[in-house]
């Protein structure tokens, strides 16, 4: 399988283990769309130029995306398609029959990035990570990694199969640091993908970003997604259901932050975790 080129508008970052598999950085998040809103959301945003969609078998919106994909009259090769499994199929035959069962939904053959969506406790992760390298051995994945992890339970993962881990996907804005995680996700070349990347319009509301915003003639999400996609190994998937929305965002990657822009973001609280469900790892581990 050919690697997948980005829109020519979006810069993309390639995933290790992935025999060169590129990530375009800025990508369509599509929880919680479905049905009519997200299928028009989807023909959007390629017919803009996106060409990063994520979903899950979690979002029941997957049947949706693949509807879209096959309208839209762009090939297949050109989009990077990621889905991933829920925390509740993490057995090694249990991540194989969710990944079958997501790519018949999305009428395609492989994916381009399959993820588990949340860890257990109880799971065992050389089994997980097993199950994962099979998917790729076997074309259904191109490439494989973890969302939702503490940095604990990555760097056992990294020891376990590296090869396993091509990327991870956490809540990442203005008011989360994520600094443990990408100290280790750095130096291995590993793209983090934020989601939540404006702390669910919570940067609208803030004085500060507000204030920067205003100097640049822009909005305060696309700060904070300028904010993001200017850092080292990071992508973004904002959820944006209207093309108006769409075209903020991809305009927010020609936005530069000048040296006060960034001081004042690093004056504001980064301890600001707005996804943290009741199954939740300890993010301290």
């Amino acid at each position: 399988m050919a690697a997948a080129p980005p829109s020519p508008a979006i810069p993309a970052l390639v995933l290790p283990h992935a025999a060169g598999v590129r990530m375009p950085r800025l990508g369509l998040g599509t929880w919680p769309m479905a049905g009519a809103e997200c299928r028009r959301a989807v023909e959007s945003a390629l017919g803009l130029g996106y060409r990063h969609l994520d979903t899950a078998a979690m979002y029941g919106n997957e049947a949706d995306i693949g509807a879209a994909i096959a309208g839209s009259g762009v090939p297949r090769e050109e989009i990077f398609v990621v889905t991933k499994v829920w925390y509740d199929r993490l057995t090694p035959e249990g991540i194989r029959a969710s990944c079958a069962a997501s790519l018949r939904r999305l009428r395609l053959a492989h994916a381009d990035l399959f993820l588990v969506h949340w860890p257990r406790p109880d799971m065992d992760l050389a089994a997980v990570l097993g199950a994962l390298r099979r998917l790729k051995e076997d074309g259904l994945a191109r490439a494989t990694g973890l969302c939702n992890v503490p940095p604990g339970l990555l760097r056992r993962a990294l020891e376990i199969a590296p090869e396993a881990v091509s990327c991870v996907q956490v809540e990442y804005h203005l008011y989360l640091s994520q600094a443990r995680l990408l100290e280790i996700t750095r130096p291995r070349g590993i793209p983090l993908t934020a989601y939540a990347p404006v702390a669910k319009g919570a940067a609208e509301r803030d004085p500060a970003v507000r204030r920067i915003a205003t100097k640049h003639g822009c909005t305060p999400s696309q700060v904070a997604l300028a904010w993001l996609l200017r850092q080292d190994l990071v992508a973004a998937i904002p959820k944006a259901a209207s093309e108006a929305h769409q075209r903020a965002n991809l305009a927010a990657l020609a936005l530069r932050l000048d040296a006060e822009d960034l001081a004042a973001i690093a004056a504001l609280p980064k301890d600001r975790r707005l996804v943290d469900p009741s199954f939740a790892p300890d993010w301290e581990s």
